[in-house]
């Protein structure tokens, strides 16, 4: 039988007197345990993550200073970047700098590749010691026996430029002397594309040559102007735009960057006076940017000049207008010259060599060429009347041509001698004009190979292929400006009858004499030639000490010249073609003696127009349609392409692991 339970009685709370001062000392003590790891913890997550901020900002500063191990600028680079950030690289604090590649796994996983020689990317381990925190103490102390002091750490970064290497490609079109005579030329060619009169000053064309044109800053203005979406550029230069609302954007960019109006803005604003609203065009057939190039790729410089050139040359080969300019070439005498596009040009190109590289003609080729042009040179011959080695040679030959007149016309002895008697049998006339054509295809040039080295040097390899030109000499056309094309679109060009064999005709036995011009026929000219180079590379390349000879995107770019052949120079070398031949008057024939002795004038007096064309025409020519030719980016003589490329210039330094 159990025991009772009398003796077990409850005596009250005097029982449980002190338990809540316990559990509030248990409750306390578990607090600071707590509380001294979360600060423990929290002193080692702060020194680690001043640590990766040592680590991240060395790698981004050896990246963007162009650091390489090769050189030993990447270290040195580092180092400087943790001591400004108090982590003093010695015994306790360590910086590691090592460069490589980045290469992509078969888990599509990037990571860091050693190799010494190349700096495509760049890491940077920074390591350092802290005293141990008590969890990290006590832990080493239960598992190893030993209680470490001190906890090393390690922080890692690895960076790299991010984006694509981009290039470009222009066309240099900017005249180096612009002085009075030119700038009339230049007012008459603008003008006439764009439809208008213009009377710009040489200093205002010199202003427009020598002005610098952000490519961004401008892509912005226009947007704005034309309510296009911020920042979509392609949209922007595939829009139909008028060429107002074009040359309106520039002369706003010009007038911030200067503070006011400027020398080229208010150049602008005279030819936005005379340019009319209808006239529309797309800028990117001007400027060729391709998809994807960022921002940073348009971060360039243009000349207002060259930015204005390609404009006016797509809108007037748009219109099909014709440009007529008045003028006087000196000892030649008044020359009026007629000039249109047949196909704009491409001034300024960006993109991505790697995609050129690929596929070099394919749709993402960088490719810049000039416009192709025709242009109608008339001449008035005053100074060819009177050149001593021709008339010397029409002198010559007076009694040769009495023969021809003779046989020709059937005169017998008597009526010649009573003609000779009263007058001149025979004369020679020079023509009072001729016409020289010009017919210039489009110069043109493609990236097709590049190279960054991991050493900061790069290249860039351009095909390039001069204008193909045709000069030809002969008479004005039937109709119209222009004449005719045949089936390769190539000037039908009549010969001009540039020496008529005139005739005096004796009435009343000598006492009056009547010129027939022409009557026993003419001596015609036509000459013609092609002058062309061949397709060949240009080659840029750029140290990593002197990159003036390819300079990023932001700079000028550097130019080479083509070595073709100056058109109107070349007017020397037409001796081969030059085709004179004889017309004789209707119903007649020449045979027998008649034609030896025609041939024989033909031979003397080919001799003397070469003479002539190659003396006089080519010097007095050359200053007057080779800057015409010039401002149109055609400089047949040394037309220039100009260069820029900048390594993973799509992006700024970043990191990447």
């Amino acid at each position: 039988m159990s025991p009772p339970f009398r003796f077990i009685q409850f005596k009250g709370p005097e029982h449980q007197r002190g338990a809540i001062g316990l559990m509030a000392a248990l409750t306390l003590g578990l607090v600071l345990l707590f509380m001294l790891l979360v600060v423990d913890s929290g002193r080692l997550y702060l020194e680690q993550r001043k640590l990766q901020r040592v680590a991240d900002l060395a790698v981004l500063e050896a990246v963007s200073r162009g650091g390489s191990c090769t050189a030993g600028t990447a270290p040195t680079y580092a180092n400087e970047s943790a001591t400004r950030n108090s982590f003093k690289p010695g015994a306790t604090q360590k910086v590691n700098t090592t460069c490589g590649t980045l290469v992509t796994g078969s888990d599509n996983l990037r990571a860091f590749k050693l190799d010494s020689t190349k700096s495509d990317a760049i890491r940077v381990i920074a390591t350092t010691t802290v005293p141990t925190s008590v969890a990290g103490g006590l832990w080493s102390f239960y598992s190893n026996g030993k209680f470490l002091i001190n906890t090393p750490l390690t922080a890692s970064a690895v960076g790299a430029i991010g984006g694509a290497p981009l290039a470009r490609l222009t066309i240099n079109s900017s005249l180096a002397d612009i002085n009075t005579a030119n700038s009339a030329l230049l007012n008459s060619l603008f003008g006439g594309l764009l439809g208008g009169n213009l009377s710009l000053s040489a200093v205002s064309w010199q202003g427009l040559a020598a002005t610098n044109i952000n490519l961004l800053s401008y892509l912005d203005q226009l947007a704005i102007n034309v309510g296009a979406t911020a920042g979509d550029y392609n949209q922007l230069l595939n829009s139909n735009l008028q060429v107002t609302q074009l040359l309106d954007a520039a002369i706003k960019v010009l007038e911030k960057n200067g503070g006011g109006v400027t020398v080229a803005s208010k150049a602008l604003t005279d030819i936005k006076l005379i340019t009319s609203n209808t006239q529309v065009i797309k800028l990117g057939d001007v400027l060729n940017i391709k998809n994807g190039t960022p921002s940073a790729g348009l971060n360039t410089d243009i000349k207002a000049f060259n930015l204005l050139d390609g404009i006016v040359q797509v809108a007037g080969g748009k219109s099909a207008a014709t440009a007529t300019i008045n003028t006087t070439i000196p000892l030649i005498g008044a020359a009026t010259i007629y000039l249109k596009i047949i196909d704009p040009p491409q001034v300024s190109t960006t993109g991505n060599p790697a995609l050129a590289k690929a596929n070099p003609t394919g749709p993402n080729q960088i490719f810049v060429k000039t416009a192709q042009v025709q242009a109608r040179i008339h001449l008035e011959l005053a100074v060819v009347k009177a050149l001593q080695p021709l008339t010397d040679a029409l002198t010559s030959v007076l009694s040769t041509v009495l023969e021809v007149v003779k046989k020709l016309l059937g005169l017998n002895l008597i009526e010649v001698v009573k003609c000779v008697l009263s007058c001149e049998t025979a004369t020679l006339s020079i023509a009072s004009a001729l016409d020289v054509y010009v017919e210039a295809g489009s110069a043109s040039a493609y990236v097709t190979d590049y190279s960054c080295a991991s050493d900061g040097s790069k290249k860039l390899t351009v095909s390039a292929t001069s204008s193909l030109a045709t000069l030809t000499i002969g008479n004005a056309p039937v109709k119209g400006d222009f004449p005719e094309l045949d089936a390769d679109k190539k000037f039908i060009v009549a010969p001009v009858k540039l020496i008529n064999m005139n005739v005096k005709t004796c009435y009343i036995l000598g006492i009056a004499c009547k010129t027939d011009e022409g009557k026993a026929g003419s001596f015609n000219l036509r000459a013609r030639s092609t002058v062309s180079n061949p397709a060949g590379n240009i080659y840029y390349s750029a140290t990593a000490a002197n990159s003036t000879t390819l300079p990023n995107l932001n700079l000028p770019p550097y130019p080479q010249k083509l070595n073709n052949v100056d058109i109107i120079k070349s007017l020397s070398g037409l001796t081969g073609n030059i085709e004179t031949s004889y017309t004789p008057p209707p119903g007649k024939t020449v045979t027998g003696d008649l034609l030896n002795a025609v041939n024989n004038l033909v031979t003397q007096l080919t001799g003397a127009l070469t003479t002539a064309l190659s003396s006089v025409l080519s010097p007095l020519l050359d200053p007057i349609v080779n800057t015409l030719l010039k401002s149109l980016g055609i400089s047949l003589g040394n037309a220039e392409i100009g260069a820029n490329l900048s390594c993973n210039a799509g992006g700024r330094a970043q990191l990447v692991l």
